[in-house]
């Protein structure tokens, strides 16, 4: 097999080059890396339109990646266990650095946040997404919406289309069919059951990752809805984080918590520290005795604590104890654990790569290769999710390009 000018398409029949199956952005990294190789490439999603969970991702900026050094950068997706080698050479090759040179080529330049976040100086996603749709449609892909991908029968993948059902045998596989959560834009996990169901111990259950948590407040809770937590560290299970969590109408959520949530779901107790920069002893010394004032007036005029921050020692330190530092520092959140799976940002779970090579080929089933999502890895937000969605894509892409290759030399 060579590459060759995509044929119109002829189904049920035999695609002469690379099948992608998903149109999130690792199917589309897949797709423009095979496209860019000369191969033939049919993308089948099946939403009615492509990237819908980017588009949402984008509505409130889109972070992309985050600049940092390499190691730096591969740590925020060590789960204890160390980076998967697949996870991390397809990082290597594709990371922070290359994500901006390759929106730059797309026309969208970045711009880096203080935090070291980058997004496109447009901000949203949807400028970057018709730029990017444009460049694959100009290379020969081919698009085909409401597909749903319902397995493999033999050596075809199944789909059940607006026109019926339809088999695809193609030269080459790319799985690229997301996780489990935001069910409404396409993210269903529903390829898991195929998956597993042929090939036994593949799949690892999914989990949510990067999710707020369940909390019954007290009625006194209620006029904070919305107000954000700030100056506060979290922790859980060992591990601590700093940043933004908002207090809402049903619990918490934000970038303060989703480090935090592989621990959290596994039962860990949360702590917050109100002072993350004040010692024990010091609070304590500010604090000084109790006199004849109030605890509120007391923790307002000699700590600052108000707003959210006191809210939250209000509804979880009672009663209070005769030294109040400690607690203050390691204050015990009460909550009824984390939110339901198709609520996360993202999932764990997903294809174990104990069943992949090195090149993201699955092992039983041979030129068929998975990427995004599907795998199971998870990271917190920030930029990561989105350039591991790239980068194992393209490592998909490229494997599948060269198999397709293979092929044909032979």
């Amino acid at each position: 097999m060579t590459p060759t000018d995509p044929p119109a398409l002829d189904l049920p029949g035999i695609w002469p080059g690379a099948l992608v199956v998903g149109g999130g952005p690792a199917g589309l990294a897949a797709a423009e890396v095979l496209a860019g190789a000369g191969w033939p490439v049919l993308v089948a999603e099946a939403m009615p339109s492509p990237a819908r969970k980017l588009l949402m991702a984008g509505k409130s900026g889109l972070n992309i990646t985050k600049a940092e050094g390499p190691a730096a950068f591969r740590a925020a997706y060590d789960a204890g266990a160390g980076v998967p080698p697949a996870l991390g050479a397809a990082l290597d090759a594709f990371g922070p650095g290359e994500v901006v040179a390759w929106m730059r080529g797309l026309g969208q330049e970045a711009v880096t946040g203080s935090t070291g976040r980058v997004f496109p100086v447009a901000w949203k996603a949807s400028p970057l997404l018709r730029a990017w749709l444009a460049r694959l449609g100009a290379g020969g892909v081919e698009m085909r919406t409401r597909w749903r991908w319902e397995g493999f029968a033999g050596d075809a993948s199944q789909f059940l289309t607006p026109e019926g059902p339809r088999l695809v045998r193609a030269g080459a596989t790319v799985l690229a069919m997301g996780g489990a959560s935001w069910r409404r834009l396409g993210s269903d996990g529903a390829w898991a059951a195929h998956l597993a169901g042929a090939h036994p111990g593949s799949v690892a259950p999914f989990a949510p990752a990067n999710v707020g948590l369940v909390v019954d407040w007290s009625p006194h809770m209620a006029r904070h809805f919305g107000e954000p937590v700030k100056g506060a560290a979290w922790s859980a299970g060992g591990l601590a984080s700093r940043g933004e969590v908002v207090v809402s109408a049903r619990g918490l959520e934000g970038g303060g918590l989703y480090p935090l949530s592989r621990p959290l779901r596994e039962g860990a107790a949360l702590r917050v520290d109100l002072f993350p920069d004040l010692p024990e002893e010091a609070l304590r010394r500010r604090l000084g005795a109790a006199g004849k004032e109030s605890l509120a007036n007391r923790l307002r005029k000699r700590l600052g604590l108000e707003g959210a921050r006191a809210a939250l020692a209000q509804e979880w330190g009672r009663p209070w104890p005769a030294d109040l530092a400690p607690l203050l520092k390691a204050l015990p959140a009460r909550h009824g654990g984390v939110r339901p799976l198709d609520e996360a940002i993202s999932t764990a779970g997903g294809l174990r790569f104990g069943g992949l090579t090195e090149g993201l080929m699955l092992r039983d089933r041979p030129g068929v290769f998975a990427a995004g999502e599907m795998l199971d890895w998870e990271a917190p937000t920030g930029g990561y999710l989105l350039t591991a969605c790239l980068a194992t894509g393209r490592a998909a892409g490229r494997a599948a390009a060269d198999w397709l290759g293979r092929a044909g030399a032979g």
